[in-house]
């Protein structure tokens, strides 16, 4: 026989249920392509059963009230997993950039994850990227943040309206991804720049020197030996880029609480 008192606690599982499948929508590696659907759905339900029994729920009735509670939690999941997506991207932006001075902006190549069109260097970086996240366990932070989120906003409270703070908030975050794929691609750039000086400069004192053929290799061969040079530097560029995705994460939810 069904307990009456499990029964109606049925709503407050739906909520949780809500923002984890919101999260798994939107949040790197839990969102990509190459993930089943089911297990998606499966991986969201159990996650929301073991938070049921954790999670201080009060008992919500099924009304016009918690239809908007419904629509709030998958709200925030979906943004909150859009913030986290959001940062991860600067890998992506930034392997443009390096792909666009290298010649290879005219080689894109189709992402099974994500299933669009990526650079070529932007797809190994993020691929190096993503098992850097597995590697350190940061995927076991991105399911923490699905859970202490209950600590900034609550399961049963609305998001209160502070003045456009939210937006201002993607704002700021969106120009700090172009600000880290800036960082992450300029040692690139600038000795593509210098080989660019370079080559204006051979071109003008040998003319007879044709440095469109020599230029592409020659740029191709700069850009590998850069990128293994400063290699340590990228990981550390990751290292930082994981704390900046967290932090944003905290930040957007400290906002839906309205903290």
């Amino acid at each position: 026989m069904i307990d009456v008192y499990e029964l109606s606690r049925l709503p407050g599982f739906l909520l949780i249920f809500a923002r984890v499948i919101g999260f798994f929508v939107t949040m790197p590696l839990f969102s990509y392509r190459n993930i089943p659907m089911t297990h998606k759905i499966g991986f969201a339900l159990f996650l929301s059963w073991i938070m049921f029994y954790t999670i201080d729920i009060p008992i919500l009735p099924f009304d016009s009230h918690y239809i908007i509670l419904l629509l709030k939690e998958l709200m925030v999941g979906i943004l909150v997993g859009f913030i986290a997506f959001l940062i991860l991207g600067a890998v992506q932006i930034a392997g443009g950039f390096i792909d666009f001075q290298m010649g290879f902006a005219i080689a894109n190549v189709m992402d099974p994850q994500t299933g669009v069109q990526s650079p070529l260097i932007g797809q190994f970086l993020y691929t190096i990227t993503l098992l850097f996240l597995i590697t350190v366990d940061a995927h076991h932070l991105l399911l923490d943040g699905i859970f202490y989120s209950y600590e900034y906003i609550q399961i049963d409270k609305f998001i209160p309206i502070q003045d456009g703070s939210i937006p201002r908030f993607v704002m700021e975050t969106f120009g700090q991804m172009f600000l880290i794929a800036f960082q992450m691609a300029i040692p690139i750039v600038g000795c593509l720049f210098l080989v660019d000086v370079a080559l204006g400069i051979v071109a003008r004192t040998v003319p007879q020197l044709n440095v469109f053929v020599v230029g592409l290799p020659l740029k191709i061969l700069v850009s590998f030996i850069v990128i293994f040079v400063s290699f340590g530097v990228y990981v550390t560029l990751i290292e930082n880029l994981f704390e900046t995705m967290l932090h944003s994460m905290r930040g957007i939810m400290t906002l839906f609480g309205g903290a």
